[in-house]
């Protein structure tokens, strides 16, 4: 069968764009260099190969599990079932982070919920004089999360590590988290992609909110005075956080909105120092 056959063989159960990435990606091939050679003959080894990764995309596994990467803050990152697939608004996340270290500022950085690594190896490597520790309680996404950081040469410390259990006594400068924030029996979970992610790192199994306060009631003790504790959260949850980090002590309370206008990332400062509020930034 011709490359473009089983193209278009594909397309009855996929979109043509997905098809050429999968396809592409068994042949090692991009896809501009299908189009040049739609004639081409696939081995019977390879056709075989892409009719079960069509038949599991049909299924809905998400195209970032089949390929085996996603490409976050222009970068690609493995991704396994293990972890959640990086999305573009956790980059606003690094971007508030980047914002408040500054090119070449010396911070302690802390990542709670390493995943796949994309927010502190990102960090590390923008941020090449600071000082990026990231923890996960999950040992098979600190594996996916350090092969990353080795292959794009960046200088992570991970450790396995339910939230702050299992740090070593030090303070940081900076703490972001995207944690578990997505309700207990929110229609989104049994939806597209989400179906396959690790449902420990998407839900809490409560109100969607449990894991956000916990970070948020603990971060003191581990935040030097003046440090920042940065968290992504869902839709709707904007109002919670920022009560749980006025209730907390924190100051200078600030909120960040994506692309659509929808406030994703919300935040704090410890300690006494005064900080204009502001939201939606």
């Amino acid at each position: 069968m011709t490359l473009a056959d089983a193209l278009a063989e594909a397309r009855r159960r996929i979109p043509p764009a997905e098809a050429r990435l999968l396809l592409g990606h068994l042949l090692t091939r991009p896809t501009a260099w299908l189009e040049a050679h739609r004639e081409e003959m696939l081995t019977a080894d390879q056709l075989a190969q892409f009719r079960a990764m069509m038949m599991r995309r049909a299924a809905g596994e998400p195209v970032a599990y089949l390929l085996g990467s996603r490409e976050f803050y222009g970068r690609d990152f493995a991704v396994t079932p293990a972890v959640l697939i990086p999305r573009p608004e956790t980059e606003l996340l690094v971007e508030v982070a980047l914002g408040k270290v500054g090119a070449g500022g010396t911070a302690k950085i802390l990542d709670l919920g390493a995943g796949s690594g994309c927010i502190a190896t990102t960090l590390a490597l923008e941020l090449p004089a600071a000082q990026v520790t990231a923890v996960d309680v999950s040992p098979a996404a600190l594996v996916v999360a350090r092969r990353n950081a080795l292959r794009l040469a960046a200088v992570v410390d991970f450790i396995e590590s339910d939230w702050f259990s299992a740090l070593p006594a030090v303070q940081f400068n900076l703490i972001v988290a995207n944690p578990p924030y997505v309700a207990a029996g929110d229609r989104h979970l049994a939806e597209g992609d989400l179906r396959f992610e690790p449902q420990e790192a998407l839900t809490d199994r409560a109100d969607g909110l449990s894991a956000l306060r916990r970070i948020i009631a603990e971060s003191p003790r581990w935040l030097t005075i003046g440090g920042w504790l940065f968290l992504e959260h869902g839709y709707g949850q904007g109002g919670a956080v920022s009560d749980l980090l006025h209730a907390a002590g924190f100051v200078g309370i600030e909120q960040h909105c994506d692309l659509a206008g929808i406030v994703r990332v919300s935040g704090g400062r410890w300690g006494s120092v005064r900080v204009v509020e502001s939201a939606c930034i």
